[in-house]
């Protein structure tokens, strides 16, 4: 865990099927960090930072397109527009693991930030969050 972070004291941390799926992903991707420029992944961390910034942006474009067009569906044409959309909503968390991995911000910290939006009441239990000096609020 990161020195950011915190756990409630007398909570523990929850379980969740796409905390382990996220946490798998960022670990592979850490692991590109080495695999050399025949990685597309290893050419994203290690490249320029508008390629992976734009990547990012243009993938975000894409799910806002597909939300679009899976909003305008009917029928079966929903259903295919509906899975479209959930494939460019995981290229834009691809993406953004990899911005995250690139300037070292650590799963735990981003959870924490998510977790700080939240109301007490509102907050899984165990839910890390940010040690005050670590709150920002805007630029």
């Amino acid at each position: 865990m990161s020195d950011k972070t915190y756990v409630p004291e007398g909570e523990s941390a929850p379980a969740s099927q796409i905390g382990a799926t996220i946490e798998a992903l960022a670990a592979t991707i850490h692991g590109r960090r080495e695999a050399g420029a025949e990685s597309y992944t290893w050419r994203l961390l290690n490249g320029k930072d508008d390629d992976c910034l734009k990547k990012v942006m243009e993938e975000a474009g894409e799910v806002a397109l597909a939300a679009k067009d899976a909003g305008a569906a009917q029928g079966a044409a929903r259903d295919a527009e509906t899975d479209h959309l959930r494939y460019e909503a995981a290229d834009v968390v691809y993406h953004l693991l990899v911005v995250l991995e690139r300037y070292g911000i650590e799963l735990d910290e981003f959870a924490a930030e998510l977790n700080m939006r939240m109301r007490a009441d509102e907050r899984p239990a165990g839910a890390v969050m940010l040690t005050p000096d670590h709150v920002k609020r805007g630029k």
